[in-house]
């Protein structure tokens, strides 16, 4: 059995107006919210116990009658901080844990790509990421990060700002697994942490999760890579919206993500 926190508590700011009167994972994608589809995709591969991590308009998750944990400082806080809120959770958890950004869809083949990773920590990486990123942004390496892999298939950098796609052996999608066995040692992995320092730029609140898994990797857990060539989509921006709602009309969406 595998259990799941989805990380919803970000106001989207860049998908206002959208996000006027509803969180982002509220926010409709081609008639359904973009929570009811991951939710949709878990349960269907028996991933029943389903977590979010609520904060800018909370009770309009909780009124649809998910467990949730408040970050009642989403304001000034980032996912890192978010995921801790759900401490609990994580604690009384004695199965795999999927840990989802709560803006992304993907297809239950990729998550099914992801269970079947025994590593202690995964990752669900796109190597199809600059299609979609050309999509999504005039040029793709604006916005992407750095993504190293060792030849056993673990990563050993992400998150950084690349100079070149030479950097880049995929892209991270906001989609991680931790083994059943190393939750406690995540946990106390993270209170170990030097709260008044900086991480990437980033005080201990704001650290980027991006940031905490490398601090994991620079540590010596293994952190391992899941390849897949699409099947996920991320709506950051309005305009990320309408680029995949004006490929699903020319039924050219199906490239990146089936409906």
């Amino acid at each position: 059995m595998t259990k799941a926190i989805i990380l919803a508590a970000g106001e989207g700011s860049r998908l206002r107006p959208l996000t006027n009167s509803r969180p982002k994972c509220l926010v409709e994608f081609a008639g359904e919210t973009l929570l009811s589809r991951q939710v949709t995709v878990l349960r269907s591969e028996n991933i029943k116990d389903v977590h979010i991590v609520t904060g800018y308009l909370g009770d309009k998750i909780t009124s649809l009658g998910f467990q949730t944990s408040h970050n009642k400082d989403y304001d000034k806080t980032n996912m890192v901080a978010s995921l801790f809120c759900a401490l609990p959770f994580i604690e009384s958890c004695e199965e795999d844990l999927i840990v989802a950004y709560g803006d992304i869809v993907y297809t239950s083949e990729n998550l099914q790509a992801m269970l079947t990773s025994r590593a202690e920590v995964s990752l669900m990486i796109d190597q199809n990421w600059k299609d979609l990123w050309s999509v999504r942004l005039d040029n793709p390496l604006d916005d992407a990060e750095t993504l190293k892999v060792d030849d056993n298939g673990y990563v050993t950098e992400l998150g950084k700002k690349p100079s070149g796609y030479e950097d880049i052996q995929g892209q991270y999608t906001g989609l991680i697994k931790i083994r059943a066995d190393k939750l406690k040692d995540l946990v106390n992995f993270y209170k170990s942490l030097n709260q008044s320092a900086m991480y990437d730029g980033k005080n201990f609140d704001n650290m980027y999760m991006t940031s905490f898994i490398q601090l994991l990797i620079n540590a010596g857990w293994g952190v391992e890579a899941v390849d897949v060539m699409g099947g996920w989509l991320e709506v950051d921006t309005v305009a990320d919206l309408k680029a995949y709602e004006d490929l699903a009309k020319i039924s050219m969406l199906g490239k990146f993500f089936r409906l």
